[in-house]
């Protein structure tokens, strides 16, 4: 099968090649997928799980891409609740070999079916963005109508699925990014919008939950925001500096059944638009993760015509 694997850290996505790899075997509770389109998270590059197994042991020439879409060519031993033939889309484990390929092996349960009016493009789009927001405002921020709350980079995949789905549950959001974000940002819900560049972050005053996905010094900035019994959510570490009297929490997103059905029945019904923006073959992945340009929303690659 065609796959595109990395070998050196250090290179990063310059180091990316296509090659021919053989199909992998399915272990117990696993399904073998047939991927038809994957998403990538550029960070992925950085992360430990892309080099190492759960052991510490090197993986390379490794896989990268953990969100897909596709059909169930087979199931592994003792595999349920999926059948071959079955359209289905979900998030990869960190450390297996992931979707930039024709064929993928992974667990049953970190797969959701994926209804027949959704595409396979938008299907693959939805993992990380999808469950990150669910997890960060539901999970782990216990988000409540009537609160307030800042979602950074509100125009990007994650943050668009931040702000709509706060939205729909009846926070009041205040996005931010840079200004040519701006309209993009309020198209997808936010009531206010801040330009990081251009405005002072602390003009949203105090706030019920933050969104984190920048870190650094906005996430510090952001932790002094937090209302008393309020919560700073960051998937990009912890946090440097902690609300003085509220919750701090970090989290990496988990795959989760339920909550992509969560999701993906929201975009059949017109309650969440994707954020796609570039949709490349395989065969342009490499120079589609290394756009010369800024670009706007998520890459997926249409692994399968």
């Amino acid at each position: 099968m065609k796959a595109i694997v990395v070998s050196d850290e250090a290179a990063g996505m310059a180091g990316m090649k296509l090659v021919e790899r053989p199909e992998p075997q399915p272990a117990i509770n696993d399904v073998i997928v047939q991927v038809y389109a994957s998403g990538f998270v550029p960070t992925e590059l950085t992360w430990p799980s892309t080099w190492v197994d759960r052991q510490g042991r090197d993986k390379t020439p490794s896989i990268p891409g953990h969100e897909l879409a596709g059909v169930v060519t087979a199931l592994g031993y003792g595999t349920t609740g999926l059948s071959v033939g079955q359209r289905v889309f979900g998030l990869a484990d960190w450390h297996r070999d992931g979707t930039l390929a024709e064929f993928i092996a992974m667990e049953a349960r970190n797969l959701a079916p994926l209804p027949g009016d959704v595409d396979f493009t938008v299907g693959a789009s939805l993992p990380i963005s999808g469950l990150t927001a669910w997890q960060g405002l539901v999970v782990h921020g216990r988000l409540q109508a009537g609160q307030k709350i800042i979602a950074h980079g509100a125009a990007g995949a994650v943050g668009s699925m931040v702000t709509q789905l706060a939205r729909e549950f009846g926070a009041y959001v205040i996005g931010t990014g840079r200004s040519a974000d701006r309209q993009s940002a309020l198209d997808f819900g936010a009531n206010e919008f801040i330009d990081l560049d251009n405005q002072a972050l602390e003009d949203a005053g105090e706030v019920d939950l933050v969104f984190d996905l920048i870190g650094g010094e906005i996430g510090k900035r952001s932790a002094r925001l937090v209302r008393a019994g309020g919560t700073l959510v960051s998937v990009v570490g912890p946090s440097e500096e902690r609300p003085a009297n509220g919750l701090s929490i970090d989290f990496v997103v988990e795959g989760d059944r339920a909550q992509l059905g969560e999701i993906v029945q929201r975009v059949r019904d017109g309650r969440l638009r994707t954020n796609i923006g570039t949709v490349a073959p395989l065969d342009g992945a490499i120079a589609a993760f290394n756009p010369t340009t800024r670009r706007s929303g998520k890459t997926v690659i249409r692994v399968r015509p």
